[in-house]
């Protein structure tokens, strides 16, 4: 599957140009669906500040949560890549702020991502290990591990993520980030050691059986351990996306 071309088409909707996959089962694991506006007759007053709507007050809605708001609390356009839009698009302050911190994730962390790291990498108890480049595909889809052999981990089939850190092994009551991108509302972070590692629990194609997945820093450790970062930052919004 990952090799199916993922063809684009341009749609338009209420809240503007989107660039879309032709097949809307190859959206990106990381995109969010546009929200349902809050209908203008159920929202007489702004939800931000509570100035009440007239003819010269009018309504406007924020693209990436649907509330209603005076033009004043929704006044800035700001990319959202999330949601595939063209152009930037009208937001409310909250959601803004969020947005422009995920503009930083696909301007930077995405392209270490797709740029790929060296990992020794060990698949499920086996004593074997190989030396692999693991990267994330251009549709985002599917983390790429090739070395000797080629194999896939479709992100969507991950049910749990540890990045590891120096001097910690998996199990470490104390290890500084944990995700469960299926079964976790919540994700901690902290500390600043460098991370070392990463732990994943997925299901391959066709399987129904967890199948273990780790990845230790080969020799460009400050790649991979930039790499292991931004996949940290990538598990939060695939979360998210799941959570919505």
């Amino acid at each position: 599957m990952s090799s199916v071309p993922d063809g684009k088409k341009l749609v338009r909707s209420p809240s503007g140009l989107r660039m879309v996959p032709e097949n809307g089962a190859f959206n990106s694991p990381f995109s969010l669906d546009e929200p349902q506006w809050v209908p203008d007759k159920e929202c007489p007053r702004c939800m931000q500040c509570d100035t009440k709507f007239d003819f010269i007050r009018r309504k406007h809605h924020c693209r990436r949560c649907g509330r209603c708001f005076c033009d004043k609390c929704c006044s800035k356009k700001v990319a959202l890549p999330r949601m595939c839009f063209v152009d930037p698009v009208r937001q409310c302050a909250e959601c803004s702020l969020v947005s422009q911190k995920e503009v930083e994730f696909y301007d930077k962390q995405l392209k270490v991502l797709l740029g790929g790291g060296s990992f020794v990498v060990t698949l499920g108890t086996s004593e074997k290990s190989e030396t692999m480049t693991c990267r994330l595909s251009n549709n985002h889809r599917y983390l790429f591990l090739d070395g000797e052999t080629h194999f896939e981990v479709e992100l969507s089939r991950i049910s749990s993520m540890q990045i590891l850190t120096d001097g910690m092994s998996p199990g470490d009551s104390d290890i500084h980030t944990y995700t469960s991108l299926l079964d976790s509302h919540c994700i901690s972070e902290g500390g600043t050691s460098r991370a070392s590692g990463m732990l994943l629990h997925y299901k391959p194609m066709g399987s129904q059986d967890v199948q273990q997945l780790r990845l230790e820093v080969a020799d460009d450790k400050k790649v991979a351990s930039l790499w292991l970062a931004a996949m940290h930052k990538a598990a939060k919004l695939l979360h998210e996306a799941r959570d919505q």
